[in-house]
């Protein structure tokens, strides 16, 4: 008996508030909840409001032969209770949910609440539902209110706080939100190793909040130890809920940015500094005015990064802020096959909600390293990397080995200079060291091993000498390795082949970081190089071969004979049955390059190429020269959700006025780029006269087609998140980095905002 008693005296386990469902399809009963956390759950649905999802494409049901659907004005005429269900496509009532204990089937409360609303054609239904004030539906109100009216409650009926209360608690609360602003906007962490009176590091909040109080005679009288022991307003859950309520209404500025139209989805992910996995998701979109944004909108800790596990925190993070997939018209990811697969990607999963949310690979992601993955499907060039990988650790573990690189590299040069086999002049022959490869760097894996290839001769005198000298004996261990492997003709031969293969596309890298206006010279670039890459296969082995011979007599490097049998260094005993000729041309030089070929027509296909293609027509470079009124109209063609059958037949005709109209006004001479062409036509209250035109202009805007904005979020984490602060939660991480990203987003919220956000999050010890 006792034991059971022990059992029920448990505390319940606490409840994450914010990963409540926001559909209304997926929440449990409020009657599951633990007793004492039931107010807690309806406050923060109360507080975060019906869930209302903004431009959704509303499914169509036939009722009656006829097609009908949920009407977007009844959110208006039921703003404060009705919700609507993405899931299962029906709609509910907040207030009923919330308050669901003697539930029945009267004015239709059980449809509202569990099984859902769908008649469309029955309008009234609504209006009945709400009944009279005697009604269940207002009685659940009636309590909504209640409970969201703190001052009405037991605990503030029985501690009536006077102005001189209030005031001061306002004063100290008003400290704490300017405090958490500073900190906030400059990425720093709030909380110290020790906090104690005594302690010399209490961190960055506490410390603040006593300069501020020492330069603000009414604020130190009502601060830290000037304030009730119980109410100041400096504690851990408080500056979360603070930065919480930031985040919130920075996010919600940009959703109002977004104000219901198109945009387009940007996602990667990245582990932090603690190894945990976290999602980036940032909108792209066109605002009022008609600039182009980017704005980061939260990081999402996922488990796995299976595109079934990032599609289901899309769509948490969507129906918490009310969007819909249907509004999305372009994707950015990386070159991660769980991305951009074409069947099971996130990419196609996307597509399958919104057939116009077109992928376009996210040019301003190096090429390079999508080059590099590609060949590292093979074998012997994903070892040839990871030595090259271990030479960098082992060359450039000390500066002692980095200057005996480059001194042994100026005498090399000087000895070939008195000989008369270098030039000199301005710039040449300058210091090198090898290039460790970056992987937020447009072609390092090329410089790098450009760098090796000049440098070889040195870098062998540096290996010989750490194996012969060196005090580290794993150093030592790994000099040999690399000398045994560096001294081999497939080493030399996988150097040159990745040489020419990076060397091709290095071209390439460089014009896809140029701006928009560049475009179709990038497209009719990604082809050259695909037919390069093919000549290359077909016609480039004699004098690819001939060059590493070159290379292996002048470097003493051992050169097999290619009509001999190829012997595999794994199994050398094991009769492989093959020459060294069809082992070096067909399994290594042909199979590396049908990678190269195969990664490229997969991220550069017909569908991407030609919205490349047609969007550039809209340049408005050299007044209008690249315009082309069949490829634009064909561009509408590709977006049927926001062009119908006579729009586009409208839009044929408004193009000739438009080019006309645009052509003879001087505000529209010298623009740069289709980013400037729409903010010019807001501008010039020409996008009214021009609505078409400027739709279409605003789909190419959306395609991120060049950006590093998802990139530059997780270099911001590595700034909120360091190793001295890696126990920071999921939640907090994201509200400090989407205050700290979107900056002058934060700069306009004002204190009065946050202090009634604040207010409003649970029920506080004063009333204001």
């Amino acid at each position: 008996m006792e034991r059971y008693l022990n059992l029920n005296k448990r505390k319940a386990p606490d409840i994450n508030l914010e990963d409540l469902p926001w559909d209304p399809a997926k929440r449990k009963n409020i009657l599951d909840y633990p007793y004492n956390q039931r107010d807690e759950v309806r406050r923060k649905y109360l507080t975060r409001g019906p869930c209302q999802p903004s431009g959704h494409t509303f499914q169509k049901k036939s009722i009656g032969g006829v097609l009908r659907r949920f009407n977007p004005q009844w959110f208006e005429q039921y703003s404060d209770w009705l919700e609507y269900s993405v899931e299962q496509e029906k709609a509910f009532c907040l207030f009923c949910y919330l308050f669901r204990v003697q539930a029945g089937k009267q004015g239709g409360s059980d449809a509202f609440v569990s099984t859902g609303f769908s008649s469309w054609n029955k309008a009234d239904s609504f209006s009945k539902h709400m009944g009279d004030h005697t009604s269940f539906h207002n009685d659940a109100r009636n309590k909504c209110e209640n409970l969201m009216r703190q001052g009405q409650s037991i605990k503030h009926a029985l501690h009536k706080q006077t102005n001189a209360v209030k005031n001061d608690y306002r004063i100290r609360l008003s400290a704490s939100v300017d405090v958490s602003r500073h900190l906030l906007h400059q990425g720093l962490s709030f909380r110290g190793h020790d906090e104690k009176e005594e302690s010399t590091n209490k961190g960055n909040f506490l410390e603040l909040l006593k300069y501020t109080a020492s330069q603000n005679e009414a604020v130190r009288k009502v601060v830290l130890n000037n304030a009730p022991k119980n109410n100041q307003m400096t504690s851990p859950p408080i500056q979360k809920d603070i930065a919480h309520c930031f985040a919130e209404e920075v996010t919600k500025s940009v959703i109002q940015e977004i104000n219901n139209d198109v945009f387009g989805l940007l996602v990667d992910e990245s582990a932090d500094i603690s190894d945990k996995e976290q999602m980036a998701v940032v909108f792209r979109f066109v605002d009022k005015f008609g600039l182009v944004k980017e704005r980061f909108v939260g990081l999402s800790h996922v488990k796995e990064t299976s595109s079934s596990t990032l599609k289901d925190a899309i769509d948490d993070l969507f129906s918490k802020h009310g969007l819909s997939l249907k509004k999305v018209r372009g994707q950015g990811y990386d070159g991660a096959s769980n991305m951009k697969g074409e069947f099971n990607g996130l990419r196609s999963l996307i597509l399958r909600e919104s057939r116009s949310a077109y992928y376009v690979h996210c040019f301003a992601h190096q090429l390079q390293l999508v080059v590099v993955a590609g060949a590292k499907k093979h074998f012997e060039v994903g070892e040839f990397f990871d030595m090259v990988h271990v030479l960098l650790n082992v060359v450039g573990a000390s500066c002692k080995r980095k200057v005996m690189l480059t001194e042994s590299n100026r005498k090399r040069m000087e000895e070939e200079i008195s000989k008369g086999k270098m030039k000199t002049g301005t710039g040449l022959n300058q210091d090198l060291s090898l290039k460790r490869p970056g992987y937020t760097r447009w072609g390092s894996h090329y410089k790098t091993l450009l760098r090796l290839v000049v440098m070889f001769p040195c870098v062998i005198e540096v290996l010989e000498h750490i194996e012969k000298e060196g005090t580290d004996g794993n150093k030592r261990q790994q000099a040999y390795g690399l000398l045994k492997y560096f001294q081999t003709f497939g080493f030399v031969f996988h150097l040159h082949l990745m040489l020419v293969v990076l060397g091709l596309t290095n071209n390439l890298s460089k014009a896809l970081q140029k701006r928009d206006q560049e475009i179709l010279n990038a497209v009719s670039l990604v082809e050259s190089t695909k037919r390069q890459l093919q000549k290359l296969r077909d016609e480039g082995w004699d004098d690819f071969v001939a060059e590493v011979y070159s290379f292996s007599e002048k470097n003493n490097t051992e050169v097999p004979n290619m009509d001999e049998d190829f012997v595999d260094s794994r199994r050398p005993r094991r009769k492989t049955g093959i020459t060294n000729l069809h082992h070096y041309k067909v399994e290594c030089f042909y199979t590396v390059l049908d990678l190269q070929l195969q990664e490229f027509n997969d991220r550069f296909d017909e569908v991407n190429s030609e919205l490349l293609i047609c969007m550039a027509s809209l340049s408005p470079i050299d007044s209008f020269v690249q315009f082309d009124k069949s490829l634009l109209v064909r561009l509408a063609e590709l977006y049927p959700d926001d062009f119908s059958c006579v729009e586009r037949r409208s839009l044929e005709q408004q193009l000739d006025i438009y080019l006309d109209n645009v052509k003879k006004d001087q505000r529209f001479f010298n623009l740069e780029s289709i980013g400037d062409l729409a903010r010019v036509l807001v501008e010039t209250r020409k996008h009214l006269s021009h609505p078409l035109v400027y739709r279409l202009l605003k789909l190419c805007l959306i395609l991120p087609v060049a950006t590093a904005s998802v990139e530059r979020c997780f270099s911001a984490m590595n700034i909120v998140k360091t190793a001295s602060r890696n126990s920071i939660g999921d939640e907090f991480l994201s509200d400090c980095l989407v205050c700290f990203i979107e900056k002058q987003i934060l700069d306009t919220v004002t204190n009065e905002t946050i202090i009634k956000r604040f207010q409003s999050m649970s029920e506080r010890r004063v009333h204001l």
